[in-house]
């Protein structure tokens, strides 16, 4: 559900410019898909859990519209990273 401050430090030295990046659009990305990771797995525990279903899909929104900001700017960043990430190519 909630990314350790370890796991949030770790995406930040990563996708980040510095360690203190924290808002660039690849370092939200990165949190983002680590939080949509958590929540898929609860989800499939508890099948009726709407509530987070519905928070989930606004967290996969909000992570599309960033992808495609990145993917308007840069083609190549946005290339390497949801291949770093593992997530489909779908955005239009």
């Amino acid at each position: 559900m909630a990314v350790s401050k370890e796991r949030k430090a770790q995406l930040i030295a990563q996708y980040g410019k510095d360690a203190n990046d924290s808002g660039s659009a690849a370092v939200q990305v990165a949190l983002l898909t680590e939080r949509i990771k958590g929540l898929t797995e609860h989800v499939k525990e508890h099948k009726h859990d709407f509530h987070t279903r519905r928070g989930l899909l606004m967290l996969v929104g909000k992570r599309r519209n960033l992808l495609g900001y990145i993917k308007r700017q840069d083609i190549e960043a946005y290339r390497s990273l949801i291949k770093s990430l593992g997530i489909r190519d779908n955005i239009q």
